[in-house]
């Protein structure tokens, strides 16, 4: 109960701080806008406080949280403990500091860093970018030697006809950063013939080496994604029964075929009179198959839809969920390739519609 308490309470924290971090940054877009300032200074003012006191109120309670479970220390360092206090102190610490209000209110675009923890995506790209660091360095050290050497490249072609702009590498690694970039400006542009060249060959290379990040990132990610799925499904087909006698490697084999689905109550999944290609595990929660007559559930662990796929193609039932559903979703193609592969797992889905048929009959 005491568990269940907390992580209520835990759930309503962060609504209010996602609200607060809402508040707080509108607010300070507003501190900006002169003319929306002139006219409510005082409620734009009261916002940032409320929401400054709130972000506080969290980090002291969160101190006192950690101090009891003696990890005071570890929570100080960590990333969130970091930015709970950069909330809380960076503000009125540079006001103490004698930085004038209106500037020392721009800090508070730090409360934005509390939304980052709940984002999932933003902690798979970290493991997208930690598993594929070697690649991606690889391909930064392309990019920063291509930028050297155009920039000296350049430096040399166009230093005495664009003294100004090119009169030192420094200089020179603007143009070259914003060319491989293909941002092109426009600002800083080589005249002479061998400096467009040059340039030319420094906008395809910029092309391959973002086309390089983005290929390594959308492979990682999508490898990412694949893992994480299997994992989901191999839990879930863990859990059906019906599965309960295989093997690690079975399992694994049905895994790679299944694909999951969540549907809320009242979802209508099979038609009757449809032409069927595919059946269904449930994982969890509950349907009802309106059979001629009479009614009937089915709950966790059960099958249906096999009839469609062991010899009449059309549906017999309409089925829908009762309550939250989570459905594993085998296809014909797959059915057929499983039941060569498992055939105790066909004599039993077999035996199980012949049971089926002669009920509804």
């Amino acid at each position: 109960m005491a568990h269940f308490v907390a992580a209520t309470a835990g759930r309503n924290m962060t609504k209010a701080a996602y609200a607060a971090v809402t508040i707080g940054i509108a607010a300070m877009l507003l501190l900006t806008v002169a003319p929306a300032y002139e006219v409510v200074p005082r409620w734009i003012n009261a916002a940032l406080w409320a929401c400054w006191a709130y972000f506080l109120f969290e980090w002291g309670v969160r101190l006192r949280h950690a101090m009891r479970l003696q990890r005071l220390r570890a929570y100080a360092v960590s990333g969130s403990g970091l930015v709970d206090a950069a909330g809380a102190i960076a503000m009125p610490l540079a006001i103490i500091c004698g930085v004038e209000p209106k500037t020392a209110w721009l800090l508070s675009v730090l409360w934005v860093l509390k939304v980052v923890p709940g984002i999932p995506g933003l902690r798979q790209l970290r493991r997208v970018l930690v598993q594929e660091s070697g690649p991606l360095s690889s391909v930064l050290v392309i990019f920063l030697m291509v930028l050297f050497l155009a920039s000296v490249a350049v430096h040399f072609l166009e230093r005495d006809v664009q003294p100004a702009t090119f009169g030192s590498v420094p200089a020179t690694m603007w143009w070259a950063v914003v060319t491989l970039t293909t941002v092109g400006y426009g600002d800083v542009v080589p005249v002479t013939p061998l400096g467009r060249i040059v340039a030319a060959m420094v906008m395809i290379s910029g092309l391959g080496v973002f086309g390089l990040w983005t290929g390594i990132l959308a492979t990682g990610f999508a490898a990412q994604t694949r893992r994480d799925n299997f994992l989901k499904t191999w839990d879930s087909v863990s859990k059906v029964p019906f599965f309960a006698a295989l093997g690690p490697a079975a399992i694994a084999d049905v895994t790679h075929m299944l694909r999951t689905m969540d549907l809320p109550p009242r979802t209508m999944i099979i038609r009757k009179g449809q032409t069927g290609d595919c059946m269904y595990f449930i994982a969890a929660g509950e349907v009802e198959v309106d059979l001629p007559g009479k009614k009937v559930q089915l709950s966790e662990g059960a099958f249906f839809g096999e009839m469609a796929l062991l010899g009449n193609n059309l549906r017999s039932a309409d089925i829908v969920t009762t309550r939250l559903s989570k459905l594993l979703v085998l296809d014909l193609v797959d059915f057929r390739l499983l039941m060569a592969r498992h055939p105790d797992l066909a004599k039993t889905i077999d035996v199980e519609a012949k049971r089926r048929a002669l009920e509804n009959k």
